[in-house]
C-alpha cells in the first residue's frame, strides 16, 4: 500500500533555519499550509512548531486550522469570491484582496459577525496574476481605507506562481515605495510589506531584500528545502520532509519494446521507440500508484538506479536494469518529491499519510 509520510525532526530543522534567519533580519514570516490539503495530523506538527502564523488558500483549510489551533492567526492568500465571504470573516483572520467591492461585503459582514477583519492588498509587480495596478493604488485605497470593521495591514505582491516572472531587488523597492506612498497620501500606517515567498528567499541569502519588506510567507522551501532561484538543495536544509513510499506489486524479466502495434494510451501518449532497444530485456517492477495520484514527472526515486519507465492510471512501471535485482515482491520504493507532485498526493484520498520521527 502506497503511503506519504511527513518527517516531523526534519520539518522541525528547516523550520528553526527559516526561523533563525528571519529573526537575524527582523523578519516576521508566516508557514503556508495549502500543500498539506486541511490534513489534521500534518497541521497539527505545523502548529507545534511555534509559528504564529499561517497562509492558505482553502477555506475547508483554515477551518481545520482553527479547530486545531484556535488562537492562531488565519491568512487567506487569494482574492475571496464573494460567494463566501461569510466564511472568510468566520475563519480567516486576514484575507488577500485586490477588489474594492468584495473588501465592501467583508466590511459588511466583519460588523454582522462583530470582528475586525484585517485586510493586505495585493499590487501587481508583473507576473499577472492577482493584484491591481500600481496606478490606481491611490484610488483603490481612497475607497476602502474609512470601511467600517476593516483594518488595512499589509500591502503584499506574488511572483513566480503564473507566468514564471521571477522578484528582483527592483521590484521589491517598487513594492516598497507604493507602500511610503499610501503613508504619505493618507497619513496611515501600514505595518507590513509582505514581498516575500520561497522563490524571495534566495534574495535575502544574497542581501538584495530592500529593508521595507518586512514579511514573508514561506511554504515550498520550508517542506523541500529548496533554492527555487537555483532549483537546487539548500545545503543546510532537509530535502525530504515528506516522501512517498510505494509497494512492488509484480516483478518480471521483459522486454524493453512493446510487442504489437502502437497507439495512444489512455492519456494520449504514444510510446517512442528507441531502436538500440530491440532486443533487450530488462527487469521492471510495477508499483501500487498511479497518475490518478501523481504524475511520475514529479517522482524523485531515492535508488538512482531505478529508472522510471511511465504510469497507467492506477499502475507505475519502474525499469530496474538487465541485472538479477535486490527488490522482490512486497518491498518498497521511496521517492522525493516535487511540490506540485506533493500536492497531488496529499490532495488524494486513495493514499495514507503518516507522521513519522
Amino acid at each position: 500500500m502506497a503511503y506519504l509520510t511527513l518527517n516531523k525532526s526534519h520539518l522541525r530543522h528547516n523550520y528553526e533555519y527559516l526561523d533563525r534567519i528571519f529573526k537575524k533580519h527582523d523578519i516576521d514570516w508566516a508557514i503556508v499550509t495549502k500543500l498539506l490539503c486541511g490534513n489534521e495530523d500534518f497541521l497539527k506538527e505545523v502548529v507545534n512548531l511555534g509559528i504564529k502564523e499561517v497562509c492558505d488558500s482553502r477555506i475547508f483549510n483554515l477551518a481545520k486550522i482553527k479547530k486545531v489551533a484556535p488562537d492562531m492567526q488565519t491568512v487567506y492568500i487569494k482574492p475571496p469570491a464573494m460567494g463566501e465571504v461569510e466564511d472568510v470573516i468566520r475563519y480567516a483572520d486576514v484575507s488577500f484582496n485586490s477588489e474594492s467591492a468584495t473588501i465592501k461585503l467583508l466590511s459588511e459582514e466583519a460588523q454582522r459577525q462583530g470582528k475586525v477583519h484585517r485586510v493586505t492588498i495585493m499590487i501587481e509587480l508583473g507576473d499577472l496574476r492577482e493584484g491591481i495596478m500600481g496606478e490606481n493604488l491611490i484610488e483603490f485605497y481612497e475607497k476602502i481605507f474609512e470601511l467600517p470593521n476593516i483594518e488595512i495591514v499589509a500591502i503584499g505582491s506574488n511572483l513566480n506562481c503564473l507566468h514564471g516572472v521571477m522578484p528582483s531587488e527592483d521590484k521589491l523597492i517598487q513594492l516598497s515605495l507604493y507602500k511610503q506612498l499610501v503613508e504619505a497620501k493618507f497619513n496611515k500606517k501600514i505595518q507590513w510589506i509582505t514581498g516575500g515567498t520561497s522563490v524571495v528567499l534566495p534574495l535575502l541569502f544574497r542581501q538584495q531584500i530592500p529593508s521595507g519588506i518586512n514579511h514573508f510567507r514561506i511554504g515550498e522551501t520550508l517542506y523541500f528545502g529548496v533554492d527555487l532561484f537555483e532549483e537546487k538543495p539548500i545545503k543546510a536544509m532537509k530535502p525530504d520532509v515528506l516522501r512517498l513510499f510505494t509497494q512492488i506489486i509484480e516483478i518480471t524479466k521483459k522486454p524493453k519494446v512493446p510487442i504489437g502495434q502502437l497507439a495512444a494510451n489512455p492519456s494520449g501518449d504514444v510510446f517512442e521507440v528507441n531502436e538500440e532497444d530491440y532486443g533487450k530485456e530488462s527487469y521492471r517492477a510495477i508499483l501500487d500508484i498511479g497518475t490518478l495520484d501523481i504524475s511520475v514527472e514529479y517522482l524523485i526515486p531515492d535508488d538512482e538506479d531505478i529508472n522510471i519507465v511511465n504510469a497507467s492510471s492506477d499502475m507505475l512501471v519502474v525499469d530496474l536494469g538487465d541485472k538479477s535485482p535486490n527488490y522482490k515482491v512486497g518491498d518498497e520504493i521511496s521517492f522525493q518529491l516535487k511540490y506540485m507532485g506533493a500536492l497531488s498526493l496529499l490532495n488524494s484520498d486513495y493514499i495514507e499519510k503518516r507522521v513519522i520521527e
